[in-house]
């Protein structure tokens, strides 16, 4: 018999392979401890500023709702003093009432229009104003803008009725 003939198949379940094989797996785990602590460091530095972010908000929160309750102590302050002020004018209007019905009464204007004095500005007739040229442009059609035409310069210019 000769040894060559003679094959040896490969063990497979040899302790070196499997030594390795657990090496293998205990540095996959080391890097996954390692990436899992580092992202554990992440997250309490993450915490960290969302805690102190916390804090200021809550310090904001209450600067503010201290400034609401001074502005609504000052809101219900003026509103008082309004109060009292109106029922002031109320009050005042009432006792000058008669006063100034007496005044509109001397000073009423009892001569009748056709002998009034219109010589004074304030008493000028006023005459009516024309808009025949409105009423007829608009019932010509609808408004165009002239502004870039040769009839823009002619303000008596009327467009043609549209057919």
């Amino acid at each position: 018999m000769s040894l060559p003939l003679i094959r040896r198949s490969k063990s497979k379940h040899r302790a070196a392979d499997k030594v390795t094989e657990l090496k293998q797996k205990l540095k996959h785990q080391e890097a996954e401890t390692v990436s899992a602590f580092g992202q554990l460091i992440g997250a309490a530095d993450r915490i960290a500023i969302l805690e102190h972010d916390l804090a200021d908000a809550r310090t904001r929160r209450a600067e503010a709702e201290q400034v609401v309750r001074c502005l609504a102590a000052d809101l219900d302050e003026r509103t008082g003093e309004r109060d009292q002020a109106q029922a002031e004018v109320d009050r005042l209007q009432a006792l000058l009432a008669p006063y100034l019905a007496a005044e509109a009464n001397a000073n009423a204007v009892t001569i009748p229009a056709a002998f009034r004095d219109a010589a004074a500005f304030e008493d000028q007739a006023t005459a009516p104003i024309d808009v025949r040229g409105l009423r007829n442009r608009f019932a010509a059609g609808p408004v165009v803008s002239l502004h870039h035409s040769p009839q823009a310069a002619d303000p008596a210019h009327i467009p043609a009725p549209a057919a």
